[in-house]
Protein backbone atom coordinates (compact mmCIF):
# COMPACT_ATOMS: atom_id res chain seq x y z
CA UNK A 1 0.00 0.00 0.00
CA UNK A 2 0.98 3.55 -0.95
CA UNK A 3 1.14 5.92 2.30
CA UNK A 4 -0.74 9.05 2.18
CA UNK A 5 0.19 11.47 -0.07
CA UNK A 6 2.75 9.01 -1.97
CA UNK A 7 3.01 8.83 -5.79
CA UNK A 8 1.09 5.59 -7.13
CA UNK A 9 1.77 3.66 -10.27
CA UNK A 10 -0.44 0.91 -11.26
CA UNK A 11 1.22 -1.89 -13.58
CA UNK A 12 1.97 -4.82 -14.75
CA UNK A 13 5.61 -6.69 -14.50
CA UNK A 14 6.07 -7.56 -18.05
CA UNK A 15 4.04 -4.28 -19.57
CA UNK A 16 6.36 -2.63 -21.69
CA UNK A 17 4.03 0.03 -20.86
CA UNK A 18 4.47 0.24 -17.27
CA UNK A 19 8.24 -0.22 -17.83
CA UNK A 20 8.54 2.90 -20.11
CA UNK A 21 6.59 5.26 -17.14
CA UNK A 22 8.44 3.02 -14.03
CA UNK A 23 12.41 4.59 -16.37
CA UNK A 24 11.19 7.69 -16.67
CA UNK A 25 10.02 8.47 -13.18
CA UNK A 26 13.25 7.33 -12.31
CA UNK A 27 14.93 9.30 -14.95
CA UNK A 28 13.23 12.47 -13.00
CA UNK A 29 14.54 11.21 -10.03
CA UNK A 30 10.73 10.84 -8.68
CA UNK A 31 9.88 7.96 -5.76
CA UNK A 32 6.62 6.04 -6.59
CA UNK A 33 4.99 2.98 -5.11
CA UNK A 34 4.53 0.08 -7.72
CA UNK A 35 0.68 -1.60 -7.27
CA UNK A 36 0.24 -4.99 -9.40
CA UNK A 37 -2.82 -4.75 -11.38
CA UNK A 38 -5.15 -7.36 -12.76
CA UNK A 39 -6.58 -5.77 -15.10
CA UNK A 40 -8.08 -8.88 -16.15
CA UNK A 41 -11.04 -8.36 -12.46
CA UNK A 42 -11.41 -5.16 -13.94
CA UNK A 43 -11.80 -3.83 -10.39
CA UNK A 44 -14.43 -1.39 -10.09
CA UNK A 45 -12.09 0.55 -7.79
CA UNK A 46 -9.44 0.40 -10.89
CA UNK A 47 -12.37 1.15 -13.52
CA UNK A 48 -13.12 4.45 -11.71
CA UNK A 49 -9.11 5.75 -12.34
CA UNK A 50 -8.89 4.30 -15.92
CA UNK A 51 -12.40 3.00 -17.51
CA UNK A 52 -10.45 2.01 -20.51
CA UNK A 53 -9.63 -0.69 -17.76
CA UNK A 54 -5.61 -0.41 -18.97
CA UNK A 55 -2.45 0.55 -17.37
CA UNK A 56 -0.24 2.14 -16.63
CA UNK A 57 -2.17 4.48 -14.28
CA UNK A 58 -0.02 7.40 -12.00
CA UNK A 59 -1.77 8.85 -8.99
CA UNK A 60 0.34 11.78 -8.07
CA UNK A 61 0.59 12.71 -4.40
CA UNK A 62 -2.06 15.45 -4.80
CA UNK A 63 -4.64 12.86 -5.98
CA UNK A 64 -4.09 13.66 -9.73
CA UNK A 65 -4.83 10.34 -11.85
CA UNK A 66 -2.86 10.31 -15.30
CA UNK A 67 -3.45 7.13 -17.95
CA UNK A 68 -1.48 6.26 -20.55
CA UNK A 69 1.59 5.78 -21.13
CA UNK A 70 2.45 8.17 -23.66
CA UNK A 71 0.25 10.80 -21.81
CA UNK A 72 2.29 10.07 -18.26
CA UNK A 73 5.70 10.41 -20.44
CA UNK A 74 4.69 13.89 -21.59
CA UNK A 75 2.97 14.79 -18.41
CA UNK A 76 6.32 14.10 -16.22
CA UNK A 77 8.29 15.66 -18.76
CA UNK A 78 6.46 18.76 -18.60
CA UNK A 79 5.73 18.85 -15.16
CA UNK A 80 9.30 18.23 -13.90
CA UNK A 81 10.69 18.96 -17.00
CA UNK A 82 14.99 19.15 -16.83
CA UNK A 83 16.27 21.33 -20.16
CA UNK A 84 18.87 19.70 -19.66
CA UNK A 85 17.66 16.08 -20.36
CA UNK A 86 13.83 16.46 -22.13
CA UNK A 87 12.31 13.20 -22.64
CA UNK A 88 11.74 14.01 -26.41
CA UNK A 89 15.38 15.86 -27.20
CA UNK A 90 16.57 19.12 -27.14
CA UNK A 91 15.26 20.34 -30.79
CA UNK A 92 11.71 19.64 -32.36
CA UNK A 93 13.83 17.52 -35.50
CA UNK A 94 15.26 15.28 -32.13
CA UNK A 95 11.58 15.44 -30.80
CA UNK A 96 9.93 13.75 -33.85
CA UNK A 97 12.75 11.40 -34.57
CA UNK A 98 11.95 10.42 -31.00
CA UNK A 99 8.14 10.09 -31.26
CA UNK A 100 7.88 8.14 -34.30
CA UNK A 101 10.29 5.85 -32.77
CA UNK A 102 8.15 5.63 -29.95
CA UNK A 103 5.22 4.90 -31.57
CA UNK A 104 7.84 2.23 -33.77
CA UNK A 105 8.44 0.16 -30.65
CA UNK A 106 4.84 0.85 -28.65
CA UNK A 107 2.45 -0.37 -32.02
CA UNK A 108 4.86 -1.84 -34.64
CA UNK A 109 6.97 -4.05 -32.00
CA UNK A 110 4.21 -4.71 -29.32
CA UNK A 111 1.94 -5.86 -32.36
CA UNK A 112 4.76 -8.09 -33.91
CA UNK A 113 6.64 -9.35 -31.35
CA UNK A 114 5.71 -8.10 -27.65
CA UNK A 115 2.36 -9.35 -27.82
CA UNK A 116 3.02 -12.58 -29.63
CA UNK A 117 5.60 -14.01 -26.56
CA UNK A 118 4.26 -12.20 -23.66
CA UNK A 119 0.83 -12.87 -24.33
CA UNK A 120 1.45 -16.40 -25.21
CA UNK A 121 4.36 -17.51 -22.15
CA UNK A 122 2.87 -14.98 -19.50
CA UNK A 123 -0.23 -14.09 -19.83
CA UNK A 124 -1.90 -17.79 -20.99
CA UNK A 125 -0.20 -19.20 -17.79
CA UNK A 126 -1.47 -16.83 -15.18
CA UNK A 127 -5.26 -16.38 -17.00
CA UNK A 128 -5.49 -20.61 -17.47
CA UNK A 129 -6.47 -20.21 -21.14
CA UNK A 130 -4.73 -23.38 -22.06
CA UNK A 131 -1.13 -23.81 -23.82
CA UNK A 132 0.75 -21.28 -25.95
CA UNK A 133 -0.05 -21.43 -29.77
CA UNK A 134 3.08 -22.18 -30.86
CA UNK A 135 2.63 -20.81 -33.99
CA UNK A 136 2.39 -17.26 -32.45
CA UNK A 137 5.49 -17.68 -30.83
CA UNK A 138 7.41 -18.46 -33.83
CA UNK A 139 6.11 -15.73 -35.41
CA UNK A 140 7.15 -13.38 -32.34
CA UNK A 141 10.57 -14.75 -32.84
CA UNK A 142 10.58 -14.48 -36.22
CA UNK A 143 9.94 -11.44 -36.17
CA UNK A 144 11.84 -9.41 -33.68
CA UNK A 145 14.94 -10.39 -35.91
CA UNK A 146 14.16 -7.31 -38.20
CA UNK A 147 13.60 -5.32 -35.18
CA UNK A 148 17.23 -5.68 -33.83
CA UNK A 149 17.97 -5.39 -37.06
CA UNK A 150 17.03 -1.92 -37.26
CA UNK A 151 18.02 -1.11 -33.66
CA UNK A 152 21.68 -1.99 -34.78
CA UNK A 153 21.18 -0.03 -38.39
CA UNK A 154 20.17 2.89 -36.30
CA UNK A 155 22.99 2.77 -33.18
CA UNK A 156 25.30 1.92 -35.63
CA UNK A 157 24.91 5.52 -37.16
CA UNK A 158 24.11 7.49 -33.66
CA UNK A 159 25.14 7.34 -30.28
CA UNK A 160 21.42 6.96 -29.36
CA UNK A 161 18.11 5.95 -31.42
CA UNK A 162 17.10 9.50 -32.03
CA UNK A 163 20.52 10.86 -32.09
CA UNK A 164 22.99 12.31 -29.99
CA UNK A 165 20.62 12.32 -26.91
CA UNK A 166 19.33 9.75 -24.97
CA UNK A 167 15.58 10.01 -25.45
CA UNK A 168 12.15 8.24 -24.51
CA UNK A 169 12.64 6.63 -27.79
CA UNK A 170 15.80 4.63 -26.13
CA UNK A 171 13.27 4.55 -22.95
CA UNK A 172 10.48 2.78 -25.11
CA UNK A 173 12.36 0.26 -26.98
CA UNK A 174 14.50 -0.74 -24.02
CA UNK A 175 11.14 -1.28 -22.43
CA UNK A 176 9.91 -3.66 -24.95
CA UNK A 177 13.09 -5.75 -25.31
CA UNK A 178 13.49 -5.99 -21.27
CA UNK A 179 10.35 -8.10 -21.80
CA UNK A 180 11.51 -10.46 -24.75
CA UNK A 181 14.68 -10.41 -22.91
CA UNK A 182 13.24 -11.21 -19.56
CA UNK A 183 11.67 -14.43 -21.51
CA UNK A 184 15.27 -15.05 -22.84
CA UNK A 185 14.00 -14.63 -26.49
CA UNK A 186 16.62 -12.45 -27.48
CA UNK A 187 20.03 -13.66 -29.14
CA UNK A 188 21.71 -10.60 -28.45
CA UNK A 189 24.75 -12.68 -29.65
CA UNK A 190 23.52 -12.57 -33.46
CA UNK A 191 23.32 -8.53 -33.00
CA UNK A 192 26.59 -6.78 -31.48
CA UNK A 193 25.63 -3.44 -32.22
CA UNK A 194 22.16 -3.61 -30.66
CA UNK A 195 23.51 -5.38 -27.85
CA UNK A 196 26.25 -2.55 -27.05
CA UNK A 197 23.31 -0.10 -27.18
CA UNK A 198 20.94 -2.36 -24.38
CA UNK A 199 24.07 -2.60 -22.56
CA UNK A 200 24.23 0.87 -22.30
CA UNK A 201 20.59 1.12 -21.20
CA UNK A 202 21.51 -1.60 -18.43
CA UNK A 203 24.26 0.71 -16.99
CA UNK A 204 21.62 3.84 -16.21
CA UNK A 205 20.80 3.61 -12.60
CA UNK A 206 16.94 4.39 -14.02
CA UNK A 207 16.91 1.13 -15.41
CA UNK A 208 17.99 -1.14 -12.40
CA UNK A 209 14.83 -1.58 -10.71
CA UNK A 210 13.74 -3.01 -14.42
CA UNK A 211 16.46 -5.58 -14.02
CA UNK A 212 15.78 -6.76 -10.13
CA UNK A 213 12.62 -7.79 -11.39
CA UNK A 214 10.99 -11.45 -11.08
CA UNK A 215 7.31 -13.15 -11.21
CA UNK A 216 6.78 -15.64 -9.24
CA UNK A 217 7.34 -19.01 -10.92
CA UNK A 218 8.71 -17.20 -13.73
CA UNK A 219 11.90 -15.97 -13.08
CA UNK A 220 13.90 -14.54 -15.92
CA UNK A 221 17.14 -16.31 -17.34
CA UNK A 222 20.52 -15.27 -15.57
CA UNK A 223 22.05 -12.79 -18.31
CA UNK A 224 19.01 -10.87 -17.50
CA UNK A 225 20.16 -8.18 -14.79
CA UNK A 226 23.90 -9.07 -15.96
CA UNK A 227 25.20 -5.42 -17.04
CA UNK A 228 27.54 -7.34 -18.99
CA UNK A 229 25.12 -10.29 -20.23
Amino acid sequence: MAEPGARLLHHLWLSPFCRKVRVCLAEKGLDFTLRTEKVWERRPEFLVLNPAGEVPVLIEPDGTIIADSDAICAYLDEAYGDPQRPLFGSTPLIGAEARRLVAWFDRKFDREVTQHLVEQKIMKRFLGLGEPDSGAIRAGKANIRTHLDYVGYLTDRRKWLAGDEFTLADIAAAAHLSTIDYLGDVAWEDYPVAKDWYARIKSRPSFRAILTDSIPGAPPPKHYADLDF
